[in-house]
């Protein structure tokens, strides 16, 4: 050993010890502060990666980010990889502080958990055509992260597109304060605003989370609907949860076909997982959530202080993170489990009636008939005098047509002659021929028809 020692190079300068799971290691030595020998549940592969893929992306996202990931066996809970922050040294990024404990807006991230609940009570099928378009809930109108709106959607597309109306409009139904409970069954309690009770607003990230309750939620449905306690990476305290699921494994099941068929971030391959996102208001949280068959992995990007980062989003910065921390992480993959008996995908025009289109009555009910309202043309209203800007010698400029109600794709009229293109959007634009009266109908793809009388000036 000695001669071993000697043929070895002096070394010049002081090398920085391992650092590990610093967050955890310091959370070990408050606990058991006398102890000479501290275990965690950590995989030390799995923990490398996900510190390495960390302390990139920051780099690459630039200063003041941090990010936090937690990685979890979904079957028994325990955690497998924890990362804090970007880097526990950098103080530019507060990089002392524990983000995965840290509550912050989720964004979009509880949307699976509000059509889980829909596909349990049986409101909607995967292809249920569901409406998004600009709405009123007593008093409370959302939008699309994009500011447009998709007119008719199957509940599978508004999921994967993360929609926002559809995703209200089934949480009016089944109930925001059903859903908090349900978070209760795996030991979940976000924060509500002071003084608040559960509204609309909590399915689009109004209510604070940390990611390692995130990540907990999101075990259940990688095992099989089943909570389980996340532990702390020390203790023996991880476990499945005793009582009733989270929800039933049908509704798990289509939540996950769903969510494994979203198409991965820019420059990311197909990891047979299946994934959400969320951004918070104000770009100052970027969340991805994914699972496969075996494995939960949570990912946070923001900045500790709460502060704006512009361009920040769940699918632009926190997805790419969760891929590739996935592909690094040296865990094989485990397939999404199968599909439990009564678990099935109909197609649309096989569905039942009830099921075909999903609608609410005017006071929030969901109707018993579901059947949409027949189409109306709201620009231009009957008689108007529309004044579109041109003097003479230049040209017309088109006016914009807006209609609600109705089945797509719609077909439009101007005094007699059909415009070119069915279109499924509710908004088009007609070029007069010139000045004077014109007649304005649309017709949906029931054949009912609706018609205006307008004077272009």
């Amino acid at each position: 050993e000695a001669e071993r020692a000697g043929g070895e190079a002096v070394p010049d300068r002081r090398r920085q010890l391992p650092a590990f799971a610093a967050h955890l290691s310091e959370l070990a030595l408050r606990k058991e502060p006398k102890a000479t020998e501290h275990r965690t549940t950590l995989d030390r592969t799995v923990q490398d990666g996900l510190e390495t893929v960390a302390r990139e992306a920051a780099e690459r996202l630039g200063p003041k980010v941090s990010i936090a990931m937690i990685m979890a066996d979904a079957r028994t809970g325990e955690i497998l990889g924890e990362v804090g922050s970007a880097d526990y040294f950098d103080g530019s990024r507060a990089g002392w502080i524990d983000m995965t404990r840290i509550r912050r807006s989720p964004g979009s991230a509880l949307k699976p958990f509000i059509y889980g609940l829909a596909f349990e009570e049986g409101l909607v099928a995967q292809e249920t055509i569901v409406e998004d378009r600009p709405s009123d809930f007593s008093g409370y109108r959302p939008r699309n992260f994009d500011m447009t709106y998709q007119g008719d959607v199957s509940v599978r597309k508004a999921l994967q597109m993360s929609l926002n109306v559809p995703a209200v409009r089934l949480l009016e139904a089944v109930g925001p304060t059903r859903m908090m409970v349900r978070f209760r069954r795996a030991e979940v309690r976000p924060a509500l605003p002071p003084g608040e009770t559960p509204g609309l607003a909590i399915g689009l990230g109004g209510l604070g989370i940390t990611l390692r309750d995130l990540t907990q939620l999101y075990a259940a449905l990688a095992n099989r609907g089943m909570p389980v306690q996340l532990g702390d990476g020390i203790t023996g305290d991880a476990a499945v949860i005793n009582g009733d699921p989270l929800l039933d494994p049908v509704a798990v099941w289509q939540v996950s076909d769903v969510l494994s068929a979203v198409i991965p971030p820019a420059g990311s391959r197909r990891l047979g997982i299946a994934y959400k996102t969320g951004t918070s208001y104000g770009y100052r949280d970027a969340w991805s959530v994914g699972y496969d068959g075996r494995h939960v992995l949570g990912v946070w990007v923001g900045r500790a202080d709460n502060g704006a980062v512009p361009g920040l989003t769940g699918y632009g910065a926190a997805a790419p993170i969760l891929f590739e921390a996935f592909s690094r992480s040296g865990l094989a993959i485990t397939a999404l489990p199968r599909a439990p008996s009564g678990a099935v995908r109909i197609a649309q025009s096989e569905l039942p009636a009830s099921l075909r289109r999903f609608s609410t009555t005017a006071n929030g009910l969901v109707a018993t008939v579901a059947r949409e309202p027949a189409p109306q043309i709201v620009y231009p209203p009957e008689g108007a005098h529309v004044e579109l800007g041109a003097t003479t010698g230049a040209d017309i400029a088109p006016l914009v047509l807006k209609l609600q109600g109705g089945r797509a794709p719609f077909r439009w009229l101007a005094n007699g002659k059909v415009l070119p293109d069915a279109a499924r959007r509710r908004t088009t634009q007609w070029m007069p021929e010139g000045a004077g009266f014109s007649t304005l109908t649309v017709i949906d793809a029931a054949g009912r028809a609706a018609s205006v009388r307008v004077f272009i000036e």
